[in-house]
Formats: C-alpha cells, sequence, structure tokens
C-alpha cells in the first residue's frame, strides 16, 4: 500500500470520527428530520439537513471549479443512468429507512451508542447490498438497468445550465449558488433552528466533512500510478464492504469508505462513553425484530439501485449536482413521507 492510499484511509477514519461525534451529539439523520417535520412539527432537524447539503454544494463545487477535484469521475456523473431504478431505488431506502427507524449511517452511531438493534440492521444492510452488487439480486437490478437506462448530453446542474448559452465556470457557481441559497434561507427562516447554534453547527459541519472527503480522495488520492476512487461519504455500499472485510480481510484491501464505517462507530463510542450517553438497547418484540430487518434488507437493495442512501445521495450525490442524485433523493424523501404519513403509514409499536 502506497503512502497516498495510506494518507486516504487515515482521513476516511478521521471524517467516520468527526462524522460519529456529530450525528451522535446532533441526531444527524434524515428519517428524523422528516418524523420531527411531518408528524411532530418540530422542523429543526430537516433544517440542519438542509444546512448540510446547502455547505456540501457551495464547498464541493468550490473545489470542482477551481480544479482541485474532478467530479466527473465519481459514480454520481455518469453520462448513462436509469432513472426508474434510481427512482424505486430511492423508494426502497426511504421506506426501509422508516420501517428501521434510522438510515444506514444512523445506524452505525446507534450502534457505538450500545444499541443492539442497529447491529442486526447493519448486518441485514451489509448482506442485502452485496447481494444486489454482486449476489443472487445482482443479475435482476442489471437486466433493469440495461433495459432502462438512457444516455443524456447534460447530466448536471451546470452542463444544463451551459446548455442554454453560459460557459461552464458561470454555469457552475449559478447551479451551486441556487441550490445552496435556496437551502440556506430555507433553514434560517426557522425561528427554532435559529436559536439552535449546535444545530447549525452540526449542519455546516457534516457539509464540510463531504468535501472533505472529495478532497482526500480526489486531490490527495490522485495518484497517476495508483490512483483511489474518487468518493466521499456514503454507506450503503463501505458498509457491505465492511463486512466483507472483517470476514476476508486477508483477500481484501482496505479503502476509504471502510475507514469511514470503522470511523464512525468509533467516534460514536468513544463520544457515548465520555458524554455518559452509553447504554445498550434492545428489541421490544420479534415483530419489531422482523420489521427492522426488513426495513434494512429494503435499505441494502434499494442503497445500491439508487447508487447511495440518504447521506451518499442526498448529500454527496447532491454535491456534484448530478441530475440523477436528484432523481435518488426525490424517490428516498417519496418513500420516507409514504413510511411516515398516508396510507402506506408505518404504524408505531404497541408498547406492552
Amino acid at each position: 500500500m502506497d503512502s497516498s492510499t495510506q494518507l486516504v484511509i487515515l482521513a476516511g477514519l478521521v471524517i467516520g470520527l468527526i462524522y460519529g461525534a456529530v450525528g451522535l451529539l446532533s441526531g444527524f439523520c434524515l428519517m428524523s428530520s422528516m418524523r420531527g417535520w411531518l408528524a411532530e412539527g418540530d422542523g429543526r432537524l430537516v433544517r440542519t439537513f438542509a444546512m448540510a447539503i446547502a455547505v456540501a454544494v457551495a464547498a464541493s463545487q468550490f473545489l470542482a471549479g477551481s480544479g482541485m477535484v474532478d467530479l466527473g469521475k465519481s459514480i454520481y456523473l455518469q453520462q448513462s443512468f436509469s432513472v426508474p431504478v434510481l427512482f424505486l431505488g430511492g423508494l426502497l431506502f426511504g421506506y426501509g429507512m422508516v420501517l428501521s427507524n434510522g438510515c444506514g449511517s444512523r445506524a452505525l452511531v446507534l450502534l457505538g451508542r450500545g444499541n443492539l438493534r442497529s447491529f442486526v440492521v447493519v448486518i441485514v444492510l451489509a448482506i442485502a447490498a452485496q447481494m444486489t452488487l454482486k449476489g443472487l439480486i445482482a443479475p435482476a437490478r442489471i437486466a433493469l438497468v440495461q433495459a432502462s437506462q438512457t444516455t443524456v448530453n447534460a447530466n448536471s446542474l451546470p452542463s444544463l445550465l451551459a446548455m442554454l448559452g453560459p460557459g461552464d465556470a458561470v454555469s457552475r457557481a449559478l447551479g451551486a449558488a441556487v441550490i445552496a441559497v435556496a437551502l440556506i434561507l430555507f433553514a434560517f427562516a426557522h425561528p427554532a433552528f435559529r436559536r439552535s447554534p449546535g444545530q447549525i453547527a452540526a449542519g455546516i459541519g457534516v457539509g464540510l466533512l463531504v468535501a472533505s472527503g472529495w478532497f482526500v480522495t480526489g486531490y490527495l488520492g490522485a495518484d497517476d500510478f495508483n490512483p483511489v476512487p474518487v468518493t466521499s461519504l456514503t454507506f450503503v455500499a463501505p458498509i457491505a464492504d465492511s463486512l466483507q472485510y472483517v470476514m476476508l480481510s486477508t483477500g481484501l484491501t482496505l479503502n476509504f469508505g471502510i475507514a469511514t464505517v470503522a470511523g464512525v462507530l468509533a467516534g460514536s463510542l468513544v463520544t457515548a462513553l465520555a458524554t455518559g450517553r452509553f447504554h445498550f438497547e434492545g428489541y421490544s418484540s420479534p415483530w419489531h425484530m422482523l420489521r427492522s430487518a426488513g426495513g434494512a434488507a429494503l435499505m441494502g437493495t434499494g442503497g445500491v439501485m439508487a447508487f447511495g442512501c440518504s447521506i451518499g445521495q442526498g448529500l454527496t450525490g447532491v454535491s456534484t449536482l448530478a441530475l440523477g442524485s436528484f432523481v435518488a433523493v426525490a424517490g428516498i424523501l417519496l418513500g420516507t413521507t409514504a413510511g411516515l404519513h398516508g396510507a402506506l403509514r408505518v404504524q408505531p409499536l404497541a408498547v406492552a
């Protein structure tokens, strides 16, 4: 393993440590944000998520515009992609997230705090993701993608704007500014959010972590002889890779994603122990476990189909301003909304 790869892995661990600590202290989670907003009338957490997206977009597009990182090398900015599969994957992930009471990254954070339910979620999500990536479900996924994918001339908001006349630099700046400013205005329009410095700091911090991931893999890891994949915070495939690495480490190599997963667990654990938040939790009933595991399976399958999770697409993908990411996020939001509100609402567990 060369020095640049070692640096990328170390940086991934540090980014994960910070994310784990921030996630535990702030409750950062899209599902919790949507639940607070739709069901409980508390819009602070959804504003935190909006702030994170705004910062991630602004900082990531600055890195790309300055030539430091080529976001075009990421999985999000492909010329060919399947809108139906991205959207369906987002739907499955969003609904599964409600069934499991949190996404993959949230499960890692809660596992570090001693939540044993999250252990089941992480394991089942990893198995379902590997099945969809390379296992029994993979042929069906590939067939669906091949039957429905399209090749586009513009695969991102900046490239779409550039077709209307402005140059690439202006289009990039304009696209990033519109998204970032709109989200910041949405966040600070909420009085309770304005009075929550911890939530403001969490949103800014997580957004900067996304940009840091791009910088680490796209700039520090840009070795001409042994380049690392250009990526940032995402959790479905990395959780699957982490389980495989734990089982077969002698035949595999560490990467940024595995290091990030380990960092999130460690960061949450250390923070929980230091702040007195660590305590064991389990399932209340067999039905509770079955529902949670089913949600995790949907997240693993849907996250692979959608090229990412609520973090991998909701933050990292959107930070590239890829059109496919907006499609996936629309599916995630719709699936989450369906699980929280309406005819398909996931009913609260009965209290014995």
